[in-house]
């Protein structure tokens, strides 16, 4: 996965796109996705989708508990979004990526990559790619009142 991770970044400075990296975000990020995308679950339903523990954030899509756009529609969804500054983070690493300048940001940008998400600077839309992606993602959705 880190060569898969070295590959984006090359991408990404080949697009115009300003990549800083930053160690050690990754479980801060997680808890404002899980805040921004999964507030509306108490913390039995958390568990009953598998959200912790060995799970995965984007649960909250796969097991219908959230609304979503899933496979090209996600993508359609991603490219058409103002992207000037995101977030990238991994399921599993801590390695953070503040990308400015990302309006070129494209979902195919991210075709090799599992368990990612990018978000906007204040959270209101996630795009995620899963290590399951055709079976389960790649989702899009959107941060509102009503989940």
């Amino acid at each position: 996965m880190l060569e898969n991770m070295m590959d984006l970044v090359s991408l990404l400075r080949m697009k115009k796109v300003k990549v800083r990296e930053i160690p050690k975000w990754g479980v801060y990020l997680r808890k404002q996705w899980e805040d921004s995308f999964v507030n509306h679950l108490n913390d039995k339903e958390k568990k009953s989708i598998f959200l912790h523990d060995y799970g995965y954030l984007w649960h909250v899509f796969s097991y219908e508990r959230r609304k979503y756009l899933k496979e090209q529609e996600a993508d359609t969804a991603f490219n058409k979004e103002q992207k000037q500054f995101c977030y990238v983070f991994y399921q599993h690493l801590d390695d953070v990526y503040i990308l400015e300048n990302a309006s070129y940001l494209t979902a195919e940008d991210f075709v090799n990559e599992e368990d990612v998400y990018v978000v906007d600077k204040e959270f209101n839309w996630t795009y995620v790619r899963t290590h399951e992606t055709g079976w389960c993602g790649p989702y899009f959705s959107r941060k509102d009142k009503t989940n």
